[in-house]
């Protein structure tokens, strides 16, 4: 009986042990993802690398104009399409009923001209025979005016509500290729959805939204270097065409197109591309002086300082607080007076929760 009981205790042991080296293992892996930055001087601060996507020069949104619910969709992404074909409809109750009450009111008002017009037409003979009086004359003349009026406000008004019956239909403007849709069948929408976006011209473009501390060193006309993460070993030209004046307040960044200088047909709209801008000749200096981001300065009753990162791996490392000296702050960033070095790496988010000493996540 006692081996019994040894046995089981060494058992029930056993899976303690294990368990608690899972949880430590488990702990061990969690690790705090850190973004950073690798220090360099004020020339090496003048490449940027933003990542883009891929456009069709002509890239059209679709929207309805007006709100409903989705009936009918004859078109989905990839749907190879011709002008004037219709993509997508509402229902449109509201408007097909407006629309069927203009026309309604248009025949009524046609036939009441027809006999203003007749009712003119005979008294005018009579008034002209010598057995009506001008005053009959006048009033028919009068009647029928007022009949014309309101038979062409019947038209102008169902001229309307036809435009506004087509506001809940959506047809192509070109012919294209429709990159994505956004809305499904019995789907209710607002007046302004955009359900679709027509990829309508055979050339490419990026787009790239930039942050305010470099929209006003970019400019049209200026040359960038692309690369995209599925053509390997090929670096594309591009020329800047188009920089937006306001910010995007989905991105909050400044939406920029750029046009493929030697696109090739291996580039399809929606890839991801990394876009690198050259300012150094825009801003050419003698200026070696290290600096670093704002954001990834701290302050303490020391002084101020930045996490160090020591890697450990390619994707772990080792932060380590280190006080530094700061010269003056410039458009890029604080100028370092001692404490780092070009090439190291340092935290560049989340500075207020790292630890000394802490492991972390490089991302």
């Amino acid at each position: 009986m006692k081996i019994k009981n040894y046995t089981l205790i060494t058992i029930l042991s056993l899976i303690v042990f294990v368990s608690c080296k899972e949880e430590e293992k488990a702990k061990e892996t969690v690790l705090r993802p850190v973004k950073f930055t690798i220090v360099g001087d004020v020339n090496t601060q003048q490449i940027r690398t933003l990542s883009g996507t891929a456009k069709s020069s002509d890239a059209i949104g679709l929207s309805f104009r007006s709100g409903g619910i989705i009936t009918k969709v004859n078109h989905w992404k990839g749907a190879n399409v011709k002008k004037g074909d219709i993509i997508a409809k509402l229902d449109n109750v509201e408007a097909s009923l407006a629309y069927e009450q203009s026309v309604s009111a248009l025949k009524s008002a046609q036939s009441a001209m027809n006999t203003s017009k007749s009712n003119l037409n005979r008294v005018k003979s009579l008034y002209e025979k010598g057995s009506n009086a001008l005053s009959d004359y006048e009033s028919a003349k009068n009647s029928y005016q007022t009949a014309l009026d309101q038979f062409e406000n019947a038209k102008r008004n169902k001229s309307i509500q036809a435009t506004q019956l087509s506001y809940g239909i959506i047809k192509a403007p070109k012919n294209g290729i429709i990159a994505w849709t956004d809305g499904a069948v019995d789907e209710q929408v607002s007046a302004g959805h955009k359900f679709a976006e027509l990829n309508a011209g055979e050339g490419m473009k990026v787009e790239v939204g930039l942050p305010e501390s470099i929209i006003n060193k970019v400019k049209v006309n200026m040359i960038t270097e692309m690369q995209f993460s599925s053509i390997e070993n090929k670096t594309f030209e591009g020329r800047v065409f188009e920089v937006s004046p306001s910010i995007d307040p989905e991105s909050s960044t400044y939406i920029t197109a750029i046009e493929i200088v030697n696109p090739i047909k291996d580039i399809k709209p929606g890839m991801a591309v990394s876009v690198t801008f050259d300012f150094t000749e825009a801003n050419a200096t003698a200026d070696e002086s290290l600096i670093i981001p704002v954001k990834a300065v701290g302050e303490d009753g020391k002084g101020r300082f930045v996490f160090l990162i020591t890697n450990k791996t390619e994707t772990t490392g080792t932060v380590t607080k280190k006080h530094i000296e700061l010269g003056e702050l410039t458009t890029d960033g604080f100028k370092v007076k001692s404490g780092l070095t070009s090439g190291d790496k340092i935290a560049t988010a989340g500075l207020q929760t790292l630890l000394d000493g802490q492991d972390v996540r490089l991302k």
